[in-house]
């Protein structure tokens, strides 16, 4: 089968390219899934530089997204030919991920595609659209409504970002983005962005501890100094998810939103949480939360592309989500 391989050929040196390798066997309560679409994401841009932060097993298959058919199972929960996907865990990681025509998973890894969706839909949703939508979840479940203000959304051209923006103004939110990217503003307002801040203005107007109450809630994806500033915009018995940390790992802030005003900060993690949580989630994605703007953020690509677009996400230059077509 053809699979896009990560190779170490050196200390701290690598090479990565479509290659033929070995379809995999299914072992104890496992299936193998023939493989229709997955998506690249920023964690897999660093594992096909080999980044030990996510990858340390090499030759290794990318791809933390994956979606297809079952094509063969040793479970007694899924049979052959059901449409099934895969998101987080350690796919992609250290076990070989979906940019393959044929992958080998973990039955309890394994969630159904809702019949409302097409594979390539789920997949331009993927971990991306996972992530957002767990963050929606999220300020839901602690009583933020369309009524209670407008919501922030940082990172706002990024896949999460912009999967974000588009279900909160498809819910009935009004939605503030921030991005880098002055030359987007346009893209964010047609996905559902009522405004658009670009980051370093954002940055540079909050200056003082804590400024007036602005927003709701907060969708983060970047963390850093933006979710430091965001913080001080939260309206009283406001909540902020944060799910990323493209802008920077570490937050400096202070205590004064949390103990003056009431605000939650909420981590979200797409990767290891309940396989029940994650079905839900798409059910919510292929009914209630499935927006029209899909075409707008979506590039789809096929498996000789995706080392030029490893490319673009490397250097921060991807705009929506890239969609991987592996069979049709």
């Amino acid at each position: 089968m053809k699979a896009f391989l990560v190779e170490k050929i050196g200390d701290k040196e690598f090479t990565a390219d479509v290659k033929e390798v070995a379809i995999p066997k299914c072992g104890e309560n496992e299936i193998v899934i023939k493989v229709t679409y997955s998506s690249l994401n920023y964690k897999d841009a660093l594992s096909s530089v080999g980044n030990p932060g996510v990858t340390r097993n090499f030759p290794h298959i990318t791809g933390i997204d994956v979606a297809g058919t079952v094509y063969e199972s040793t479970s007694s929960i899924f049979k052959v030919g059901e449409r099934v996907l895969v998101t987080g865990y350690d796919m992609g990681m250290n076990t070989n991920g979906g940019h393959a025509e044929f992958v080998k998973i973990p039955a309890d890894w394994v969630a159904r595609i809702p019949d409302a969706i097409t594979d390539k839909e789920i997949m331009t949703f993927g971990t991306a659209g996972l992530t957002a939508a767990l963050s929606v979840n999220e300020l839901m479940d602690n009583g933020i409504r369309p009524e209670s203000g407008s919501i922030l959304v940082t990172g706002a051209t990024g896949g999460v970002g912009s999967i974000a923006v588009s279900i909160l103004s498809k819910i009935g939110f009004t939605v503030v983005a921030i991005s880098g990217k002055e030359e987007k503003t346009d893209y964010l307002k047609r996905i559902g962005a009522s405004e658009v801040i670009l980051r370093d203005t954002f940055n540079e107007e909050a200056k003082k501890p804590m400024m007036g109450e602005k927003y709701a809630g907060v969708v983060d994806t970047v963390g850093g100094e933006v979710l430091a500033n965001a913080l001080k915009y939260i309206k009283y018995d406001g909540v902020a998810t944060c799910c990323g940390l493209t802008s920077s790992h570490e937050l400096n802030t202070n205590v004064f939103p949390f103990i003056l005003r009431g605000v939650r900060l909420i981590g979200i993690d797409s990767v290891e949480c309940k396989l029940e949580k994650k079905q839900a989630a798409w059910e919510k994605i292929a009914s209630k939360w499935k927006i029209s703007t899909l075409n707008s953020i979506t590039n789809e690509i096929t498996l000789n592309e995706v080392k030029d677009a490893y490319s673009l996400l490397l250097a921060g230059k991807a705009v929506g989500r890239y969609v991987v077509r592996i069979k049709d």
